[in-house]
């Protein structure tokens, strides 16, 4: 004869476990919808559609440019040239700038760099510049040895030892590269290295140089 009180014990040892795989099976269900439903999404809500309608030259090399929703003016900081003199990118305004930020202990910043410098040297004038900002706390001789020893001939060096561009710009990583257009406002950011004197990126830039 079975005995109701030893199954009604063993019903309730089993039932803890139960619950708990429940729950993690809701648990999973509801990870399941947020990413599949947002799994391009990255920090800040960049994952949201591009709004530009330039947004389907993000391609080729720079395939991970991410379009500003409603592009708006760059948060206001400062920097030093080579000679020490401050600066800030309301002396760019008129121009289409790339602005790429930098380290010297950083290998990407390292690979890509030449790219920037052949696109200054083809593309920069009156109508646009790359402006190559180094936020390694190492300071100026430091950053002016590593630009020498790439060879990259046709960027200037500007440099923000303190490094609070950084947060500024909201950067997340390094190298982060920013297209501002001629009224100062950020058009897109890419993280991460590019080839930047690709014939994507080239089309991509010149796109927003004709757009205003």
């Amino acid at each position: 004869m079975s005995d109701p009180s030893g199954e009604n014990k063993r019903k309730s040892s089993r039932s803890p476990i139960f619950i708990a795989l429940v729950a993690a099976f809701v648990a999973a269900a509801a990870i399941y919808v947020i990413n599949g439903q947002n799994g391009n999404e990255q920090p800040g809500g960049q994952g949201d559609a591009p709004k530009s309608a330039s947004a389907g030259l993000a391609t080729g090399q720079v395939k991970n440019f991410v379009f500003a929703e409603s592009p708006g003016p760059v948060s206001e900081f400062s920097f030093a040239d080579d000679r020490g003199t401050e600066r800030s990118l309301t002396q760019w305004k008129g121009k289409v700038v790339l602005l790429n930020l930098w380290a010297t202990w950083c290998a990407p910043c390292r690979k890509e760099m030449p790219g920037l410098s052949r696109l200054q040297g083809e593309l920069g004038g009156d109508t646009f510049e790359v402006v190559a900002l180094s936020v390694d706390r190492k300071g100026l001789e430091a950053s002016q040895k590593f630009l020498g020893s790439i060879d990259a001939k046709q960027l200037a060096l500007y440099i923000d030892e303190s490094a609070k561009t950084l947060e500024n710009l909201r950067v997340i990583g390094l190298p982060t590269t920013l297209l501002i257009d001629k009224k100062g406002n950020e058009v897109g950011r890419l993280t991460g290295p590019a080839e930047w004197d690709s014939a994507e990126a080239k089309v991509l830039i010149k796109s927003i140089i004709d757009e205003n």
